[in-house]
């Protein structure tokens, strides 16, 4: 992998450590190995799960050759996929998305997990006219174990990650046109922060978090969470709001919609006006009330255990 939580906090790779963590749980050994430095020098654990960082000088290649299974996602699949070829071991790959390069990549892999349905869906339809295919295909939604992010929601709006592709600009529109609301903006831990020089006093800016402190420093704080993303395959920050029943605005993204389900407020990224507009509809008691009674029903349909079990049922039987 080329991050990894604490340091490296994104959907993708707390997707990534719930997966893996669930086979440690089973009893499996694992080690994630880091291609890219950062400020860890040396080994740790987080939640069973061993890290190497890349300058603690892991020989990868003796690592892979004892390993039965090897895991890999985004950036690292084709130098992943060619070790474990060149030493028999089972290649498996995580899809977080729907570009072409990622399923080129992802080709001669034994096992692809894809997190929505509308990504195996788009998977099916590129490799109906595309060979070689991977040689199974499973649905493993981001799992978010509800206990470790439910809390009593605060006072905030809150948007994570404000790059312009999660709509950092939006963000900062919606607190200039509602100087009454509390804005609160965490960092993300990539892509280019929108951040002005001079912050409005009904703002207030965090830097990004573990996944293991985003229930006190995150959602304890917010009201109503912001996904005006431009795309996601799913979006886990928002599974993340549901637990503790904090509605979620979103952009009509397909992944984004598939996972809020019935508990979805959509508003058009390019349109303020529809944002403020479902803000204030918020600020009803009894419309607020309503929404996040529809937030903690659907956290609870996409309680992950049926999901955990087929990720490690699938890897057992490789």
């Amino acid at each position: 992998m080329h991050a990894y939580p604490p340091t490296h906090n994104a959907g993708a790779e707390w997707m990534l450590h719930s997966l893996l963590r669930a086979l440690v749980e089973r009893g499996h050994e694992v080690t994630v190995s880091l291609s890219r430095y950062t400020v860890q020098r040396e080994p740790y654990t987080l939640d069973g799960v061993r890290v190497v960082p890349l300058a603690a000088d892991l020989d990868l290649a003796g690592e892979v050759r004892r390993s039965r299974v090897v895991v890999s996602h985004l950036e690292n699949v084709p130098s992943a996929g060619a070790l474990a070829r060149g030493f028999g071991s089972r290649f498996v790959v995580i899809g977080h998305n729907t570009f072409a390069r990622s399923f080129q990549d992802a080709a001669n892999a034994a096992l692809v997990v894809y997190n929505s349905d509308w990504m195996i869906e788009q998977a099916d339809a590129y490799y109906e006219s595309h060979q070689p295919a991977p040689g199974r295909t499973i649905r493993v939604s981001p799992s978010v174990l509800a206990d470790d992010y439910r809390t009593t929601p605060g006072d905030a709006v809150t948007l994570v990650n404000l790059n312009e592709a999660k709509g950092g600009h939006l963000f900062w529109e919606l607190a200039k046109r509602m100087p009454d609301h509390k804005f609160l903006g965490v960092r993300g831990a990539y892509g280019e922060q929108v951040v002005p020089q001079q912050i409005p006093d009904n703002v207030e800016i965090i830097d990004h978090v573990s996944g293991h402190e985003m229930r006190d420093a995150v959602y304890a704080r917010t009201r109503v969470l912001l996904m005006p993303s431009a795309y996601e395959s799913w979006g886990r920050v928002g599974a993340e709001a549901l637990a503790s029943g904090i509605p979620v605005i979103t952009h009509p993204n397909p992944g984004t919609v598939e996972m809020l389900g019935s508990a979805s407020i959509l508003a058009d990224r390019t349109d303020p006006d529809a944002w403020v507009a479902t803000l204030e509809r918020l600020d009803d008691t009894k419309e607020y009330q309503a929404a996040s009674k529809r937030a903690s029903e659907r956290s609870a349909e996409l309680d992950p255990h049926d999901d955990l079990v087929a990720w490690c049922e699938a890897i057992e039987s490789l």
